[in-house]
């Protein structure tokens, strides 16, 4: 029955991601090195007004995509593009502020310029939307070029400029300089402000106040025709094959493992266990600080956070581990966790790190993960509650070092998406040790779940 219904799911996940690209043309390319997609709305004949869509920090083209959908269906042709250091763009990404800058306006200038340079692109109907970084970057490129007409700033974090003819978009629930920022606009008469209640920093992409109030905005200065937004066509068909994933990994277990009878609980004193929890966490905050010569931000701290607090847990719990067999099959369960994110990447749901770019960084990221979910599977000594302990303690600590200054202040976004990366393992491995599965083929398997969004949805930062 779970297979049937892993089956059906993917079914209709991939049939809804099929559906979301019908009647729109999609072309990658590149443009002086920036990896664009544009997307041509396909009913429409004539001079098209021109969007360039731009990401946020530590986002893609990808995550942008739901605005595509909406503005293609007025008529938009649409560039989304990938700044340096994100997604494709495998230029580094320079750690200053001057420098990066000047490269996320060098970015712009090449999307521009490319529906500028496009027959079926009216030149002088051309608008810009932003997210987060993006939107303070086409702020200040608006401010710049005074022949684009509109411009639309979602989460904007300071002043960049004075553009005409600006809307700002944030979330209710943001974080109050963006509340500020928008009020200092509205007060001065520069911009118009909407504030979307109930939406954080990511949910306000997907919002239907945000599209429609985006839409409404360009459509008044270039002339866009009518349609609806679509800003979750391709969120519930996307869920629904990561879900596909999620069932579908318990018959193959089953098959791969034989059934094996689960491993006994051993015992752990709580004392010893709460100390080490306490202390690997206390000394992975400082270590991560260490491991910043990596060329990925925030990930390069993560790896080596998760790193430190494996080896402290793994050694407090270390009892002479024999490598136990998992079964002639157990290749398969790897397999399995590496189409889980191959998958999602071909269906266009995320990014993968650039080919020939960096392609050692995931790798690097996985053994941190891996020694981490190895140390925890050790320490909780087939007890789930531990276990689950352990993972939400290991996210909470690093949630509170980014509050405190010790982690990376960006990690504070990063860390929802972990908490659910790290709920998703702890199911896996509970059903890996039901199974009898030893605890590195768990670590193996969640190391690839775990790992791999860290490594490729975070920006790399030097070469």
């Amino acid at each position: 029955m779970a297979a049937v219904a892993a089956f059906a799911l993917a079914g209709i996940g991939v049939a809804g991601l099929r559906a979301a690209n019908q009647g729109e043309d999609w072309r990658h390319l590149r443009v002086d090195g920036v990896p664009i997609q544009v997307v041509t709305p396909l009913a429409i004949d004539g001079p098209h007004p021109g969007v360039v869509v731009a990401h946020g920090f530590s986002g893609s083209a990808t995550l942008m995509r739901g605005f595509a959908d909406t503005l293609t269906r007025h008529g938009y042709v649409v560039a989304l593009l990938d700044f340096t250091g994100h997604g494709a763009n495998a230029r580094p990404l320079p750690t200053d502020d001057a420098g990066r800058d000047q490269a996320l306006q060098r970015d712009l200038a090449a999307a521009v310029g490319y529906l500028r340079g496009r027959p079926d692109v009216d030149p002088d109907r051309i608008g810009l939307v932003g997210h987060s970084m993006g939107a303070g970057a086409v702020v200040a490129y608006a401010a710049s070029d005074p022949r684009i007409p509109a411009t639309v700033a979602i989460s904007l974090g300071s002043e960049q400029g004075r553009p005409a003819n600006l809307l700002i978009v944030y979330g209710g629930l943001e974080f109050r300089i963006f509340k500020d920022t928008a009020s200092a606009a509205a007060a001065s008469g520069r911009a118009r402000v909407v504030e979307v209640p109930g939406t954080e920093h990511i949910s306000v992409l997907y919002s239907d106040r945000t599209h429609a109030e985006t839409a409404n905005w360009l459509d008044g200065a270039l002339r866009g025709g009518p349609g609806d937004v679509r800003p979750r066509d391709r969120v519930w068909p996307g869920a629904l094959l990561l879900l596909a994933f999620g069932v579908g990994f318990y018959p193959l277990a089953v098959v791969a493992l034989r059934r094996r009878a689960a491993l006994p609980k051993q015992p752990f004193p709580m004392v010893r266990f709460v100390v080490a929890l306490v202390l690997g966490v206390g000394l992975a905050l400082v270590a991560g600080r260490l491991f910043g010569w990596l060329p990925i931000a925030v990930a390069n701290y993560e790896a080596g956070y998760f790193l430190v607090l494996g080896i402290v847990l793994g050694a407090a719990a270390y009892r002479g581990v024999t490598p136990a067999s998992a079964g002639s099959w157990w290749w398969l369960l790897m397999l399995y966790a590496i189409s889980a994110v191959v998958v999602p990447v071909h269906f266009g749901l995320t990014h993968a790190v650039p080919v020939g770019a960096r392609w050692w960084l995931l790798p690097v990221v996985v053994l941190g993960c891996g020694v981490f979910l190895f140390g925890a599977e050790l320490a909780s000594r087939g007890h789930a509650g531990r276990h689950a302990t352990v993972l939400v303690v290991a996210a909470l600590a690093l949630l509170g070092g980014a509050v405190l200054g010790v982690a990376p202040g960006f990690v504070t976004l990063v860390v929802p998406l972990l908490l659910v990366l790290l709920l998703w393992q702890a199911a896996w491995a509970a059903v890996l040790r039901r199974l009898g599965a030893p605890a590195w083929l768990i670590a193996a398997v969640g190391a690839v779940l775990l790992a791999w969004p860290a490594a490729t949805a975070l920006p790399l930062t030097a070469g």
